[in-house]
C-alpha cells in the first residue's frame, strides 16, 4: 500500500524533500513500536535507522508522542480503506454473507499480521497514547466498527446469520478477536490465507461438531466473589498489601506500566508513598506481584473447570463453563487478570519471559481439552486446536478493553450476556442453519 502522510497531529514541512523525510520516520518509527512497543523505542533509535541526525526529527514532529499518535492515524486509514474496499466490492456484486465476511476477515488480518505496520503498531500501543489521543482515535475506531455492524447488520436482515446476538457484541467479539492475533499468530506456522478461512469456519459455524450443539444451555462454573482488601481473618499487613496491590491496577489504568509511580499508587491507596516499602522493595516488585496473582488465580480456576471429569462429564459442557469462568476471573475476581492484558504490549521483555510458564501451561489446558474433544467427535476436527484456542481467547481477553455494562448505549448488557453471546458464537456460530437459508429465499 503506497503511504499518505497527509493529516495527523505532527509538524507538517513543504517541500517533496521534507514529505519524503516524514514518510521515512514514520515508517521507521511504526516498525520500532510494532516490534520493540512505544516505551521501549527511543528518537534516537528511530532517527539511526531511518539514517538521521536524533535532533532533525523535530523537524517534523514535537515528540514521540507526536510521532505515535500519526502513525495511529496512517495504521487507522490504510485497514479501513483496505476492509471498506473489499466491502464495498462484493455488496456492489451481490455476494453472500459468508463470501463478503470471509473477504473483510482476511483484508484485517492482512494487515495487524503484517501488511501494515501502522495497523500493527495500534495494537500493541494503543494504551500508551494519551487520554485525549485515545478519544480521538476511539473516534477513528468507531467508524471502522460501523462497516462491520453494518454487514452484520444486513445479513441478519437477509437471516444469513442468527438475530439474538446484537450486531454490535458480535462486532467487538469478532474484530477484537482477530486483533488478538497480533500477540500469538507465527506468520512461519501459518499460512495467514488458511487462518482466516479457518477463522471464517469457526465464526460461522462453531467449534462443535453438528451432532453436539450448544443450543443456549445454562452454563455451570465456578462462583467468584470480588477481592476486598477488608478480608475477614486476614492481619492489618496483609490487608495493607492486597489495597496496595489492588490500588496499583488502577494506577496503571492511568499511567502504564513505565509512568506509573510509588507516589501514584500510594495516592490511590489513600496511603503514605513511604509506607509502601514495608511491603514492597520497588515499583517494580509490586507489578510483578499483580501480574503473578492475576494469572495463577486464573489458571487455577479455569484449569479447575477442564480437568474436572466429575462435575462437567461431557466435554461441550466443561468448555461452556470454562469460558464463563474465565470471564468470570476477568471482570468479577479483581483487576489482576485484566491488567495482565491492559499493559501486555508495555511490559518489557525480561518480565513477559518471567511470566511465560504460567501463560503456557494456562494455554495447554485449553489445548488438552480441545484436543480429547476432537477425538471424541464432540468438536470439529478440520481446524488446528492452537487456531481454535486461540482465536476463542482473544475475544475473551479483547473485551477487557471494551466491556462494560450499558457499553453499547442502548440497553443494559450485563456480563452474563456477554458470556452467553461468546458461547453462542464459539459453540454454535453466528450462521442461521442451511435449510433455514434456503427456505428464506424460497
Amino acid at each position: 500500500m503506497t503511504l499518505k502522510v497527509e493529516g495527523g497531529n505532527g509538524r507538517k514541512r513543504g517541500g517533496r524533500k521534507a514529505n519524503g523525510t516524514r514518510t521515512t520516520i514514520l515508517a521507521t518509527a511504526a516498525r520500532h513500536f510494532c516490534e520493540k512497543g512505544y516505551a521501549h523505542t527511543t528518537l534516537k533509535e528511530i532517527a539511526a535507522d531511518a539514517g538521521l541526525e536524533a535532533s532533525s526529527i523535530y523537524y517534523h514532529f514535537s515528540s514521540k508522542e507526536d510521532l505515535l499518535d500519526d502513525v495511529f492515524d496512517l495504521g487507522c486509514r490504510q485497514v479501513i480503506d483496505v476492509v471498506s474496499l473489499v466491502y464495498n466490492e462484493h455488496e456492489a456484486r451481490g455476494a453472500n454473507f459468508r463470501e463478503t465476511f470471509a473477504a473483510m476477515v482476511y483484508a484485517h488480518l492482512d494487515q495487524v499480521l503484517g501488511g501494515s505496520e501502522f495497523t500493527a503498531a495500534i495494537m500493541r500501543n494503543f494504551s500508551m497514547l494519551s487520554a485525549e489521543a485515545q478519544v480521538r482515535h476511539r473516534r477513528v475506531f468507531g467508524s471502522y466498527g460501523n462497516l462491520w455492524t453494518k454487514a452484520f447488520s444486513n445479513a441478519q436482515k437477509n437471516r444469513e446469520i442468527r438475530s439474538d446476538v446484537s450486531v454490535m457484541t458480535l462486532q467487538q467479539l469478532i474484530v477484537g478477536a482477530l486483533n488478538w492475533t497480533t500477540e500469538w499468530f507465527d506468520r512461519k506456522r501459518f499460512s495467514v490465507r488458511a487462518f482466516a478461512n479457518n477463522t471464517v469456519t469457526l465464526l460461522l459455524d462453531g467449534i462443535l461438531d453438528q451432532r453436539s450443539k450448544w443450543n443456549g444451555r445454562m452454563m455451570d462454573g465456578m462462583s467468584i466473589e470480588p477481592m476486598s482488601p477488608k478480608v475477614a481473618g486476614r492481619s492489618k499487613a496483609a490487608q495493607t498489601r492486597l489495597l496496595i496491590l489492588l490500588s496499583t491496577t488502577q494506577a496503571l489504568r492511568k499511567k502504564g506500566y513505565d509512568g506509573v509511580t510509588l507516589r501514584h499508587i500510594a495516592d490511590v491507596a489513600g496511603i503514605e508513598a513511604g509506607s509502601i516499602y514495608y511491603h514492597f522493595s520497588s515499583k517494580e516488585e509490586i507489578i510483578d506481584d499483580v501480574l503473578s496473582r492475576g494469572l495463577n488465580e486464573i489458571v487455577e480456576g479455569v484449569t479447575y473447570i477442564l480437568e474436572n471429569e466429575t462435575a462437567f462429564p461431557d466435554y461441550v459442557g466443561r468448555i461452556a463453563a470454562a469460558i464463563r469462568t474465565h470471564m468470570l476471573y476477568l471482570f468479577v475476581r479483581n483487576d489482576f487478570v485484566a491488567m495482565n492484558i491492559r499493559i501486555y504490549g508495555q511490559l518489557p521483555q525480561d518480565v513477559r519471559e518471567k511470566h511465560r510458564p504460567i501463560r503456557q501451561q494456562y494455554t495447554s489446558s485449553w489445548s488438552r481439552t480441545l484436543a480429547r474433544a476432537q477425538e471424541l467427535g464432540e468438536v470439529r476436527k478440520d481446524v488446528d486446536v492452537v487456531q481454535m484456542r486461540q482465536l476463542m481467547l482473544g475475544a475473551l481477553n479483547w473485551s477487557a478493553n471494551w466491556f462494560h455494562p450499558n457499553w453499547d448505549g442502548e440497553e443494559d448488557k450485563s456480563l452474563d450476556d456477554l458470556i452467553r453471546n461468546v458461547s453462542t458464537i464459539f459453540l454454535d456460530g453466528i450462521a442461521t442453519d442451511l435449510q433455514e437459508r434456503n427456505s428464506c429465499k424460497s
